[in-house]
């Protein structure tokens, strides 16, 4: 862990001399400051309250490339697999951290669907009101990617727009023959009474262990409505460090939900704050991993004031020597009363070895709230598997049967068929089964 900390340290001053002019402007000084808060408080460790259950010295071991070469081209049928094919999206393409504009589809035509460092040199205003102004401070490895902040995905929805079709955001990492360090950047900004879908994707095409430490901040201004879905399927070398802080203004209606099926380790910090009344958010999350796989979600449901409406369902099935942590906060200031906020996290472990840590968390300082939490953690019913197999269902059938009715909550928020039928055949998938049917 410090001779990649201290790498960092000596790539940054790399990214500092290659700025040029743009090193004395605010937004480097915001990396700057960023990367001081990292360098203060290094890489989280198992000492750390938020990272007790998690131990990053597995994943940080590696000789990790920082800057990724330019000169990597992928063909589409390569990657075609990861689009949503039964629909047609918006296209945001990276290839090592470079944008490909051959392989995507963008626009400025109503609304912006462009790059992160077109923003910052196109639109300094948007820059200058946005950049860093989400994430939480405490985060050292969202401190990471906002000092290295430089290309990813910008999406602004102006006022009264509604997207004609959905958006997809799609990181490749290619085969460079050494280990690698993605860190790409998004920002989105769906202005008032504006209304898009968001897809996010990142996929390992590499032999070598890949690490993304993503960072994505959300601003959902009034009577906004925002639905972003994460597909987390990635190569089994790979890992997934994502930070996603959504800040929701008067009336505005956001839905963020985090499928994981892949990867070797996933860590999702997800952070809502709910900045005025009458906003709706809700958080919905569907684990399914086997083998040696780790998944952490850490979720914040941050209600500051009056009449807001949060709903958070995790669900998690677990297989082999699995290991899942579920972490969620739900916090109630005292000038929030008429809060409703909900959290449920439900889990399966279908082995003796495989384990969960869930801790759900109420922090309420208001009198005038509905509030509620809890877990489950169980196998899968005897009874029920008994009934399907006396009808004629083959174990393995009935028992996929189940879990699919398990996970299907998790589903409930997703509004574009195409994924959801995507979803579907990806459980089925981990699941080891073919059914003809989807819920």
């Amino acid at each position: 862990m410090e001779a990649l900390k201290d790498k960092l340290e000596s790539s940054f001053l790399v990214l500092e001399n290659e700025l040029n002019g743009e090193a004395e402007g605010e937004i480097h000084g915001r990396r700057r400051e960023a990367f001081k808060r990292f360098v203060d408080k290094g890489f989280p460790t198992k000492r750390d309250e938020e990272w007790k259950y998690t131990n990053l010295k597995p994943i940080l071991k590696h000789d990790y490339r920082i800057f990724a070469k330019d000169d990597r081209t992928v063909d589409f049928s390569t990657i075609k697999p990861f689009f949503l094919n039964d629909v047609d999206t918006y296209k945001l393409v990276f290839i090592d951290g470079y944008y490909s504009s051959w392989l995507s589809e963008t626009t400025h035509q109503g609304f912006d669907i462009c790059t992160f460092s077109n923003m910052l040199s196109k639109y300094q205003d948007v820059a200058q009101q946005y950049f860093a102004k989400a994430l939480p401070k405490e985060e050292s490895m969202a401190a990471v990617n906002t000092a290295f902040a430089r290309e990813g995905a910008f999406i602004r929805i102006k006022k009264g727009v509604t997207v004609d079709k959905p958006v997809e955001i799609i990181f490749i990492t290619t085969d460079q023959k050494v280990e690698t360090l993605a860190q790409p950047r998004n920002l989105v900004v769906v202005e008032e009474n504006a209304e898009v879908s968001i897809l996010e994707r990142h996929q390992s095409l590499s032999a070598k262990p890949v690490l993304t430490n993503t960072a994505t901040e959300i601003f959902a201004l009034r009577d906004s409505r925002l639905n972003y879905y994460k597909i987390q399927n990635d190569a089994k070398n790979a890992s997934l460090i994502d930070s996603t802080s959504v800040k929701q203004y008067r009336g505005s209606n956001v839905s963020l939900g985090t499928f994981s099926f892949g990867n070797k380790f996933i860590r999702n910090n997800l952070n809502f704050f709910l900045e005025e009344e009458h906003t709706e958010s809700h958080m919905d999350g569907i684990t399914v991993i086997d083998k040696d796989q780790t998944v952490d979600h850490h979720t914040l449901a941050d209600h500051k004031v009056p009449h807001c409406y949060s709903d958070e369902l995790y669900k998690g099935i677990y297989d082999e020597n699995a290991h899942g942590v579920f972490n969620g906060k739900v916090m109630v200031h005292p000038h929030a009363q008429k809060t409703n906020a909900f959290q449920q996290n439900n889990n399966i472990l279908l082995t003796d070895k495989a384990s969960i840590d869930t801790k759900p968390q109420l922090e309420i300082f208001a009198d005038d709230v509905q509030c509620s939490h809890g877990c489950t953690i169980g196998q899968l019913d005897e009874e029920a598997m008994f009934y399907l197999q006396s009808r004629g269902i083959p174990e393995k059938e009935a028992k996929a049967l189940l879990l699919y009715a398990f996970a299907n909550d998790g589903l409930r928020n997703v509004k574009i068929p195409a994924l959801r039928k995507k979803l579907n055949r990806q459980i089925a998938k981990k699941l080891n089964v073919n059914l003809d049917f989807e819920l």
